[in-house]
C-alpha cells in the first residue's frame, strides 16, 4: 500500500487572515479564492520528478534556516525569474533579504510577509 504520494496541502494561521491573502495575492500572484485558499495544479512527472515535485522534510528544531522568521515552519515556493521577482518586491516596499543562494539545486531568495514568516522562493535549475 502506497502511503503519502505528495503534499496534499500547506495550512498556517495568522493574526489578520484577509489582509495576509491579500499580500500573497499582490505581492506573489497566488490566486486566492473566496474560501481563502488556492489550488496549485501539478503536472503529472514520473518521467522527471524535478519538473513538478514538492520537497518534505523534517529538520533540527535548534536549526536558524527559519530565521528572522518567528514561525516553526517554511514555505518554499517555485518561481521562473528570481532576480526579476526579488527586485519587484523590493520596488513594493516588501521585506526581501539580502542573501540569496545559488547553488546546483537552483536559486534561492527570500521575503519576510507581514505575519513575521520567512517565505523562500526557488527557481529551479536550468535544465541541461
Amino acid at each position: 500500500m502506497k502511503r503519502v504520494t505528495g503534499i496534499g496541502g500547506i495550512f498556517f494561521n495568522a493574526k489578520d487572515p484577509e489582509t495576509l491573502r491579500a499580500w500573497y495575492k499582490t505581492h506573489l500572484g497566488i490566486d486566492v479564492t473566496p474560501w481563502g485558499g488556492a489550488i496549485f495544479n501539478w503536472a503529472d512527472s514520473v518521467a522527471d520528478p524535478a519538473k513538478g515535485s514538492t520537497i518534505w522534510s523534517i529538520g533540527s528544531a535548534d536549526s536558524d534556516h527559519f530565521a528572522p522568521g518567528k514561525a516553526s515552519f517554511m514555505i518554499n515556493y517555485r518561481v521562473d525569474d528570481l532576480a526579476a521577482l526579488l527586485q519587484t518586491l523590493r520596488a513594493e516596499g516588501c521585506n526581501v533579504l539580502d542573501k540569496t543562494d545559488d547553488s546546483e539545486y537552483g536559486k534561492f531568495g527570500w521575503v519576510i510577509d507581514p505575519e513575521g514568516n520567512k517565505v523562500e522562493l526557488w527557481q529551479p535549475p536550468a535544465e541541461q
